[in-house]
């Protein structure tokens, strides 16, 4: 999961940050319009929610969202704005943003909406399943033959992420992208250490081995027997 959060007060945008990571998510932050929307732009099939200010230096956020409108009708934004009045939300709203929330805001708000959109956008299942083993988005859990399997919030995301692509090879650079938020050249040898603390907790439970590796290139999910 990969948010990019488009706001020019550090404290707000670190706040947020902090808190997605702390809930798994990959996040990017841009600091003014024009810097958010290059990101938007050269990542629009990437992120699954748009955190954006309203006023923003170089580039305003509406005038983000009427033009990643234009290229993309469905990946959900959300407008950050001391804004609040009537007049406003409507504007913000009928200019292409999904939902509004009023500075300040607590983060369990945030959250809440975050995941109501992402529920709303899901194309596929919120239940992914691979043998014995389903994971349940909404309600953040894994089991094997209904039996949980804790998991870490990384771990969590990181076998999100090979679920949701379930069948196909996850190539390394893709998945320390997509889950860690790393995007140059890094020592990924970390998505080694995670997929072996899953793949040990898998076979705790007695879970049949789905992940698979595809030497030289990355990692996948097998369902068939």
């Amino acid at each position: 999961m990969r948010i990019l959060i488009v706001e020019d007060e550090s404290s707000i945008a670190n706040f947020i940050r902090d808190g997605m990571e702390e809930e798994g998510f990959a996040v990017d932050v841009a600091s003014n319009g024009k810097d958010g929307y290059s990101l938007a732009i050269d990542n629009i099939e990437e992120y699954d929610v748009i955190l954006l200010d309203w006023m923003l230096p170089g580039m305003s956020g509406i005038e983000i969202i009427r033009n990643l409108r234009i290229v993309n009708n469905e990946i959900p934004i959300i407008l950050l704005t001391a804004k609040d009045s009537v007049d406003d939300v409507v504007f913000g709203l009928e200019s292409g943003a999904n939902d509004y929330i009023r500075k300040p805001f607590s983060f369990e708000e945030l959250l809440a909406r975050v995941r109501v959109l992402m529920r709303k956008n899901e194309t596929g299942p919120v239940i992914f399943t691979a043998k014995d083993i389903e994971m349940d988005i909404e309600k953040h859990t894994v089991t094997h033959n209904e039996n949980h399997i804790d998991l870490t919030q990384k771990e969590f995301a990181l076998l999100e992420y090979l679920l949701r692509n379930k069948g196909k090879v996850c190539r390394r650079t893709r998945i320390i992208a997509k889950v860690w938020n790393i995007h140059f050249d890094y020592d990924n040898s970390v998505i080694d250490v995670y997929i072996n603390a899953l793949r040990k907790k898998l076979d705790d439970h007695g879970s049949p081995s789905i992940i698979t590796t595809v030497r030289g290139i990355g990692y996948k999910i097998e369902d068939e027997e």
